[in-house]
């Protein structure tokens, strides 16, 4: 028997153990084999792998053993990690079997308790304090990196479908509180084509600025994927500290509505009322999901569709406005990209899960977010609010100087003018998002007549061409004929281009009730020209603004963490073309913006690259009205504009973190006492369960000397208006950390185990009786020897090439 950290042991079968693999794990050895084990591992090495493997995802069950076989001085083969991964899948469910016991006995075993309890900051809700404008705020994201590969047959030679799986069920099933079934998920996807369908409706795209023009994991980029991969990857929704919320599969599919849609439904039934959710997309899922079944709901309850601060800046500016974290009131400083730095840590998931199982993908991703909860988000929330404290006191320090000086150089007195100013800019933007119907027929009707008359003189450039050749022409007749007939065919396509522009002009003509057609001359025709000119101007600047928008990514793309070698290298040789083609569209609008009457903006390359709110584009649009004229749209009016809603974000997030410093204060009291009481009740009943719960209580408990002190800290920050004193929390109920504690024996731990010598006391023993007692003293007899023959294996490890047979390769 394989022992990892090997010793000679004694391995001591009692009566309660049902089988020898029950005394091993009794004796902290796990089997590879429920029957007849010949290999155990014992869990202090399982736990290291555990603990190793999730502070480093990199580390894989093969390294690891690879690395106890050079220890121990033996040969690696390849059957060591499989019996190796068994014994760990055992230790892993024995070790969720117990939390489950634990969670049972502290009360904690109500449905959605740990979805209720998941960030004390967010949730541990106390009385009396400050009413806030969001009672949750979270963000949600898809990621790719976590896929899992399909295995399929190899023999498949058909060439008009995907080869079938070859993958064996194995009847594993996952089960965690942090997972979404797919049943439920699935319930949305008639919202999701649903939505998918009226987001082209013309009605939708004029409320939503940015629709169509965001669509995350395009189904056309990546349905060529889904032959390779059963899960794509993940769908996630994190509070703003961090602490995981939800977790859901996205399976054969790019990132559908309904996976985000299933996150809201599930966040508003356990939650309710004014949550906050940040999305890249979450102007378009606004529109999607008041379209869907939930809008009803979601309106009832105000939930609030929000952008990240990061993907705002590449949005609409009508559309920051209205979603963007800086122009939202009671958002404070959150700029709902927890997504993204919570990708960049898991994403080192990815290499392992590659090739993983259903099972084992979905338990190392559970594993993976348990832990990062409790050992590193948990450890560094006091961090959190100390840093977040800070920086909105430093932003009130430096705004109080400045925005003063800068509203006298503008003149102005009131700061509400601001207030002001961006009701004055959502209404020029509105102005922006679509032509009058009348405007676009016209400019229509412009069009056709400009080709017409282009049909016109090419009809008579045509006719033209025809030679009349006289007989003294010594030109054959080979070569007449032939341009003859070239000639008939040009004037044959002019006449046709000619009549069919010509149809064109006569619909819109009906359609437009003209009963006069225009001519260059005509004060219509002059008004729509420029109507037409400022179309093309609009489209230069959108060209020009849609590669400023994919060098911001790749750049950001090429300086993320865990970005290889050979893909920064594509992505310089990308960025060296993208800035060909924004030179190329730059030389493009500034030629048009030249050409306008008056002109227009002319932008220079060291403006355009350096550009990092994209939103300024929107205000070099043309509209009815002259915006030049408007005293929001000069650059020092829209810096002291913007200092001061960053100044008003400062104050609301100081208001959020007074709220959550005495929420985080009263849950480490409340915590701690409710643990050591239920620690103590069980220590004579069952201290088993006692020492499990000490344990338990010491996860966490471990940092909250740590948390004291900054929050400490925080109480000491010069313009610090809160407190540190303990509150009371709104819910007692039972198994809540301020109710009475009440811990209670799990009826699983109260059953009496049968025993191998177990005697009928009730009937004499018959001859059959006596003879089945003797052949079950005879297997009890052979299960120990075996045993014992077992465990002197153990002792010499030069026999483990007895193990290299055909059976386990």
């Amino acid at each position: 028997m394989l022992i990892v950290d090997a010793e000679k042991v004694a391995i001591q079968i009692l009566p309660t153990d049902a089988t020898i693999s029950s005394a091993l794990v009794r004796q902290g050895v796990m089997p590879c084999s429920p029957i007849s084990p010949t290999v155990g591992i014992t869990t202090e090495a399982l736990d290291l792998y555990r603990v190793a493997h999730l502070r480093s995802p990199h580390l894989s069950i093969q390294a690891f053993v690879k690395t106890v076989c050079d220890l121990q001085g033996v040969e690696f083969h390849r059957h060591l990690s499989r019996q190796f991964s068994i014994a760990f899948d055992l230790f892993l469910q024995i070790q969720r079997s117990v939390a489950a016991l634990v969670a049972k006995s502290l009360q904690h075993n109500t449905p959605d308790w740990r979805l209720k309890h998941a960030c004390p900051a967010c949730t541990y809700e106390l009385k009396d304090e400050e009413e806030l404008t969001f009672r949750l705020l979270y963000a949600m994201d898809g990621n790719d990196s976590l896929k899992r590969v399909l295995r399929r047959s190899l023999d498949h030679h058909a060439d008009d479908c995907v080869a079938p799986s070859s993958e064996v069920p194995t009847g594993e099933q996952f089960t965690s509180d942090r997972y979404l079934p797919h049943a439920f998920v699935d319930q949305y996807s008639r919202d999701s084509v649903q939505t998918d369908t009226l987001g082209d409706d013309e009605g939708t795209a004029a409320e939503n600025t940015c629709a169509g023009r965001w669509k995350n994991m395009d189904d056309t980029k990546t349905k060529k994927a889904w032959g390779i991969y059963d899960e794509t990857g993940v769908f996630v929704a994190v509070c703003r500290h961090g602490f995981s919320l939800l977790i859901v599969d996205m399976v054969q599919s790019g990132e559908l509505a309904k996976y985000p849609l299933a996150v809201v439904s599930k966040l508003m039934d356990v939650f309710g009322k004014n949550l906050g959710g940040g999305y890249d997309i979450g102007c378009q899922f606004k529109t999607t999901l008041d379209q869907s079944s939930l809008g009803p709901l979601a309106r009832t309850l105000q939930h609030t569709c929000l952008v990240g601060a990061f993907h705002g800046h590449a949005h609409r500016r009508l559309c920051q406005l209205f979603s963007l974290t800086t122009y939202i009131k009671g958002l404070g400083l959150e700029d709902l990209e927890t997504c993204e730095r919570t990708f960049s840590k898991s994403n080192s998931l990815a290499s392992a899960l590659r090739y993983a199982s259903v099972f084992h993908r979905q338990q190392a991703i559970d594993s993976y977010f348990k832990h990062t909860d409790d050992f590193e988000v948990y450890a560094h929330l006091s961090n959190f609010l100390y840093g977040n404290y800070k920086q909105a006191l430093d932003i009130l320090n430096d705004g109080n100087e400045t925005l003063p000086r800068l509203m006298q150089d503008l003149g102005l007195t009131d700061e509400s003018i601001f207030e002001r100013w961006i009701e004055e800019e959502k209404v020029y933007l509105q102005g922006l998002t679509r032509e009058p119907e009348s405007e676009t027929l016209q400019m229509e009707y412009w069009q056709r007549l400009v080709n017409l008359n282009a049909s016109e003189e090419a009809l008579k450039a045509a006719m033209a061409a025809f030679q009349v050749y006289s007989h003294e022409d010594v030109t054959s007749y080979g070569v007449q004929m032939q341009h003859t007939r070239k000639a008939e065919t040009a004037r044959r396509h002019a006449v046709e281009d000619h009549e069919r522009n010509s149809k064109l002009v006569q619909a819109l003509e009906r359609k437009l009730e003209i009963m006069t057609r225009w001519t260059p001359a005509d004060a219509d025709w002059q008004r729509v020209g420029r109507l037409v000119a400022h179309r093309k101007y609009q489209r230069a600047l959108d060209r020009l603004e849609g590669l400023v928008v994919a060098r911001i990514f790749e750049l950001s793309k090429m300086n993320r963490a865990g970005t290889g070698y050979k893909l920064r290298k594509h992505i310089a040789k990308a960025l060296q073309t993208r800035s060909i083609a924004i030179k190329t569209a730059l030389n493009t609008y500034n030629t048009i913006a030249g050409a306008m009457r008056p002109p227009r903006q002319m932008l220079k390359w060291e403006e355009v690259v350096e550009y990092a709110f994209l939103a300024d584009f929107d205000l070099l649009r043309d509209t009815r009205a002259d915006v030049s004229q408007q005293p929001w749209s000069s650059a020092a009016a829209r810096s002291a504009m913007d200092l001061y809603f960053k100044m008003c974000r400062a104050r609301e997030e100081i208001q959020r973190l007074n709220v959550e410093v005495r929420r985080l204060v009263t849950y480490i009291r409340d915590e701690d006492k409710y643990l050591r009481m239920c620690e103590d009740q069980l220590k004579v009943t069952s201290p088993a369960i006692a020492l499990q719960i000490a344990m338990h209580r010491n996860t966490r408990g471990r940092f909250n000397s740590r948390h004291l002190r900054r929050l400490h800290d925080i109480s000491k920050l010069p313009g610090f208006s809160g407190t540190i004193v303990p509150g009371i929390s709104t819910n007692t109920s039972p198994g809540e950390s301020c109710s009475i504690p009440n811990a209670q024996v799990p009826s699983q731990l109260l059953t009496r185990h049968d025993r191998f010598d177990r005697l009928s006391t009730v009937y004499p023993d018959t001859p059959d009786d006596l003879e089945e007692e003797e052949q079950a003293e005879e297997v009890e007899e052979e299960a120990s020897k075996s045993l014992q023959d077992v465990l002197r294996v153990a002792d010499d490890f030069s026999r483990l090439d007895l193990l290299d047979n055909e059976d386990y390769e």
